[in-house]
């Protein structure tokens, strides 16, 4: 789409509200499309896509526009530099003093870039990712980072299968292809409002990212079992969970946001799923929490993190946590590790998840869980993902990124309660 002068006023408003970092950016985004309701579709696409762009590309482009330019200058590079719009095209939409900034401007070379500049990551995340890969490995994972995500559905097995699925979206001229990894992920080549699609109003499909319904396979829930989703969120995973249980025995799905569990009930009532039974907690260890002790066969605690492998959606993330946030993450999801862990009956199964890139959200506290609680071990996912017939292996822990397996960045480990009595340990279904 071609901007005007108008869209690029408007584009650069948000930026500026979007760059002060006070809130999460879809937040501001959508508060700015509610003041100004008489946007079309395609201008609000236009701010958003270029909106993110700059977030993304943010260091890269403070690096050639200078640290202190403002959102307006960020933008104008940003079309210029990255969307390859020339200084004629871009002439009619800017000031004559803006073009001739822009053609001043240093030509942004690699070898002239910090490696932050290069990945448009901050130095702490740079350093902390440097001493888990090397730097080649880096800024594949970082270019990956900063490409828009694809949109991902999962097809709700309780209701249809993938080919019909696909089928009516080719008749509906959308096209999808069918997930590398989950049985029921569906890949859409372009982004399609599915708001009011009649697949999307009966249940019958949900956006999920590919990455985030392999959780419920390592989970592997049966029929007739008690299972909880400690943190639920809105229930993207409690619904996969849910059908792979076939709506049978009872899905405890807790959470401390009434907000977040009041926009799930609409989502479980168009799945069909009858077992889900959504409560509100205060922390891990309110009374709720204590009275299932020990009573329950699986609990996926998919926990609070920085979020830094969802970058391709989130881009704001990287600039808005800090070093000191994930130390106070890293302290939280340890506690909540170890609350959830009481829940767990002998040979039950506990699946500890992150959308975190760091070792210290993920393996370190899994590390540190399994030095205080001797009875629990850790599962290979590895051997419970082929039990379910799905091909991948990161090895003992699963370790996903976008630029390697074209999902958004998810770890999960896998670990069991051993059981003082004989029976087999449960690998898969």
């Amino acid at each position: 789409m071609k901007p005007n002068e108008k869209l690029i006023d408007a584009t650069a408003d948000v930026l500026t509200r979007l760059l002060r970092f006070e809130y999460p950016a879809d937040s501001v985004l959508s508060a700015c499309f509610r003041e100004q309701r008489a946007l079309q579709s395609r201008d609000r696409a236009f701010m958003a896509e270029h909106a993110y762009l700059v977030l993304r590309r943010l260091r890269w482009l403070r690096a050639v526009a200078g640290e202190h330019a403002g959102a307006r200058k960020l933008l104008i590079v940003a079309l210029a530099r990255i969307e390859g719009l020339g200084v004629k095209q871009l002439a009619p939409l800017i000031s004559r003093k803006e073009a001739e900034w822009l053609e001043t401007l240093p030509p942004g070379k690699a070898d002239e870039l910090s490696l932050g500049e290069r990945t448009d990551l901050p130095d702490w995340v740079v350093e902390r990712l440097s001493a888990q890969m090397d730097e080649e490995s880096l800024l594949s994972l970082a270019r990956a980072l900063n490409q828009q995500a694809p949109l991902d559905l999962r097809i709700n097995p309780m209701k249809t299968d993938r080919e019909s699925v696909m089928a009516t979206l080719a008749n509906n001229g959308i096209a999808a292809e069918a997930g590398r990894w989950s049985p029921w992920a569906l890949r859409l080549s372009e982004r399609p409002s599915l708001a009011k699609n009649p697949l999307y109003e009966k249940g019958i499909v949900e956006v999920q990212d590919e990455g985030s319904q392999l959780l419920a396979l390592l989970l592997a829930p049966k029929r007739g079992e008690m299972v909880v989703d400690f943190c639920a969120g809105a229930g993207g995973k409690t619904l996969a969970i849910g059908a792979m249980m076939r709506s049978t025995g009872r899905l405890y799905a807790f959470d401390v946001s009434e907000k977040r569990l009041l926009k799930m009930r609409p989502r479980v009532a168009r799945s069909g799923l009858s077992n889900v039974h959504p409560v509100l907690i205060d922390s891990e260890t309110d009374i709720k929490v204590k009275r299932l002790a020990g009573k329950i066969d699986r609990v996926l605690v998919d926990a609070p993190c920085s979020g830094l492998g969802t970058l391709r959606r989130n881009p704001d993330l990287k600039w808005r946590q800090t070093p000191q946030t994930v130390e106070e993450l890293v302290a939280k999801q340890g506690a909540i590790l170890a609350g959830a862990s009481r829940l767990v009956k002998p040979g039950g199964r506990l699946v500890y998840a992150t959308c975190s890139l760091l070792d210290a959200e993920n393996r370190g506290v899994v590390d540190d869980f399994l030095a205080c609680h001797a009875d629990f071990e850790r599962v290979p996912a590895n051997a419970v993902l082929a039990s379910a017939h799905v091909g991948l292996d990161t090895g003992i822990d699963l370790e996903l990124r976008p630029d390697k397996h074209g999902t958004d960045g998810f770890y999960a480990a896998v670990l069991e309660r051993r059981n003082t009595g004989n029976r087999e340990k449960d690998i898969g279904q």
